[in-house]
């Protein structure tokens, strides 16, 4: 029984092409490794271009996902910002009143004026 040949990865990778073919020419296992290698090659250039499609639209959907959330907080900061209730509520714990914020009231609560 004959030791199978463990070179073809080897060469493949570090040595001349001169010297890899003329070894190709002369190794039946390489011969065999090599044709495996070519059907796995031509396989990956055919799902290529799936790949990169499905990377443009992950791309794509990311990008779509980050704008949504960017105008989802935007209008929810705008919505705090503008409606003074939501805003104190969401600091203090409560609305704040005139009067909480020091200035002259009745007796209902109103801003007297003088």
């Amino acid at each position: 029984m004959t030791k199978k040949c463990t070179k073809y990865e080897a060469l493949f990778t570090f040595a001349r092409e001169e010297d890899f073919n003329k070894h190709l020419s002369e190794c039946p296992d390489c011969q065999k490794e090599h044709e495996k290698m070519q059907k796995i090659s031509s396989l990956v250039q055919e799902v290529k271009p799936y790949y990169k499609k499905k990377r443009k639209d992950t791309r794509m959907l990311k990008i779509a996902c980050s704008m949504l959330l960017f105008a989802f907080l935007g209008t929810g900061v705008a919505l705090m910002n503008y409606d003074t209730d939501i805003s104190d509520t969401l600091r203090y714990g409560t609305t704040l009143s005139a009067e909480d914020l020091g200035l002259p009231v009745d007796s209902y609560g109103l801003i007297m004026v003088e």
